[in-house]
């Protein structure tokens, strides 16, 4: 008889800076049926971001027109720019035998789990927003003009970490990402 298990979407936010995309990349080299869906966006690569990989790097017009014709589960205006999860890209990869992360925000989360109600929904916290625009600064990606608008937003963000299934502090990277395997064994 085969095991027909389910595979699970989980949903991973947090304020830009808490360590998401660090999270994310080291889950994936502990599981190798978990996968993550690459977002569209139409911001401008950051230096050593591969499109394909990273995010699939998207002018606005052709975004505009993929959300037309309804090609998203969800998308947003964030931080000037858009971002949006692939309908085909997750049903793919999910039907492919996968547990599949979205990384995106908390607006993208509530979207999502109106269409996905047993999707696991995380949010990330940074320490304090002390060391998270310290972690901004020093990944060296963004100007502080970007930094600053990233910090007003943080507080919003951080807002509404009470709507996500589980929350957790990033403090310790390992600590984050052991306590994140376990729940993802469940």
């Amino acid at each position: 008889m085969t095991n027909l298990k389910k595979n699970k979407l989980f949903i991973i936010s947090a304020a830009s800076g808490a360590g998401k995309t660090t999270i994310v990349k080291e889950l994936l080299k502990k599981r190798s049926n978990l996968k993550v869906s690459i977002s569209h966006t139409t911001r401008k690569p950051r230096p050593a971001e591969v499109n394909g990989k990273d995010y699939f790097f998207t002018e606005v017009t052709e975004f505009e027109k993929m959300i037309e014709e309804g090609r998203f589960l969800e998308y947003a205006h964030c931080h000037g720019n858009f971002y949006g999860t692939s309908k085909k890209s997750v049903h793919s990869l999910l039907e492919n035998g996968n547990d599949v992360i979205l990384e995106i925000d908390w607006q993208g989360a509530q979207s999502i789990k109106k269409i996905f109600p047993e999707a696991v929904s995380i949010f990330i916290m940074p320490p304090s927003l002390e060391v998270l625009k310290k972690r901004l600064i020093e990944r060296n990606q963004d100007s502080i003009e970007v930094i600053e608008t990233r910090m007003q937003s943080a507080e919003e963000e951080i807002s509404h970490a009470n709507e996500f299934d589980y929350v957790t502090i990033n403090e310790d990277l390992t600590h984050t990402v052991n306590e994140l395997m376990a729940l993802f064994s469940v």
